[in-house]
């Protein structure tokens, strides 16, 4: 029976991200229909300047949205593995404002130098950023024996790394300021193809990995004891979660900006509807789950306001927050008086 649900489950959200891939394909400030889209698609006859819309702006940035929202909601599942908490995330600790200040450095200083911006670039400048900032909390997660104190240190981590992206921005040169601003509110527009297929080989090669680390975090959700005595290296298994986490969340901050709530909101959501903490179910259906969360949500960015774009974040924050504020008062009302 609980096999049937699962299959179930996972036919449901897949239907789900394949309906939202097409809607945000076709919806926007300029309404395409999916039959004209479909033979775009097919390289058919069609209109010039529909053709571009589809093939330069909305399918990259569709799949973008798709691919990262996925790796951002892995991320966000491997930080509460580790902590053994559903508050963890990469945006609450902190770590993607730290992938945000040193793209924000790398975007500067490559500006003034007159150096293209290369994918590649962007991601080894975000996990740098990002295993900072997640240096400083396992830091702080050695001194401190509460996780609300853990949360609290990451959230001031996440505010240095902002102010000192503000001193950045108020210093650069005009031009630089647009592409940061647009940049930093966090968005899925501006996504080229070369952008996708480099998110692509970096968020697939890390869901490889993290399935391949299935029944180690199974064993590690049994507490640090049974994992050692199920034969662990638990030294080396802490550092690939912290490794695959920052990769995740450092790729998705390279080529959105910073993107709050999804690695917290959607393991929660899809916890809830699985009703399990198998990894093996967990791993591809928090992926999914992510996806969908992001492409929704980019939907709304774009077409709620059209032609005004709001930035994907603010989308995010009201559908997120609200989620997380249900989650403290659950583990509050949970604890013994």
């Amino acid at each position: 029976m609980r096999q049937n649900q699962t299959g179930l489950y996972f036919f449901l959200l897949t239907a789900l991200a394949v309906i939202l891939l097409i809607i945000n394909v076709c919806a926007g400030s300029v309404q395409i229909s999916p039959h004209e889209v479909l033979d775009i698609l097919s390289r058919r006859p069609a209109n010039p300047v529909s053709a571009d819309i589809i093939l330069q702006i909305r399918l990259p940035r569709t799949l973008a949205a798709a691919i990262l929202g996925g790796g951002l909601s892995l991320s966000g599942y491997l930080l509460q593995t580790y902590f053994h908490n559903p508050i963890a995330g990469p945006f609450i600790l902190g770590i993607s404002s730290g992938a945000k200040l040193a793209v924000a450095g790398m975007m500067v200083a490559a500006l003034r130098a007159s150096i293209p911006i290369h994918s590649v670039m962007m991601i080894v400048a975000a996990f740098a950023g990002a295993m900072i900032s997640m240096g400083f909390v396992l830091l702080i997660s050695r001194v401190v024996d509460r996780i609300s104190m853990l949360i609290v240190s990451g959230v001031m981590i996440g505010y240095i790394c902002s102010a000192i992206t503000d001193l950045i921005v108020t210093f650069a040169d005009d031009s630089d300021i647009v592409n940061l601003h647009n940049w930093s509110k966090g968005s899925f527009s501006g996504i080229s193809w070369e952008n996708v297929a480099v998110m692509t080989v970096v968020i697939f090669a890390a869901f490889f990995c993290v399935l391949l680390l299935s029944k180690p975090i199974g064993a590690w959700q049994m507490g640090e004891a049974y994992a050692r005595n199920m034969g662990v290296h638990v030294p080396l298994f802490r550092a690939l979660l912290v490794v695959l986490s920052s990769v995740l969340s450092a790729c998705v901050t390279a080529f959105a900006g910073p993107v709050s709530f999804v690695g917290i909101a959607v393991p929660h959501l899809i916890k809830g509807l699985f009703r399990t903490a198998n990894p093996l179910r967990m791993i591809p259906a928090c992926f999914l789950g992510g996806a969908i969360f992001c492409l929704a949500c980019d939907l709304l960015a774009r077409v709620l306001f059209a032609p005004t774009e709001l930035g994907i974040s603010t989308v995010t924050s009201i559908f997120g927050a609200p989620i997380v504020i249900h989650i403290l008062i659950r583990r509050e009302n949970a604890r013994p008086s």
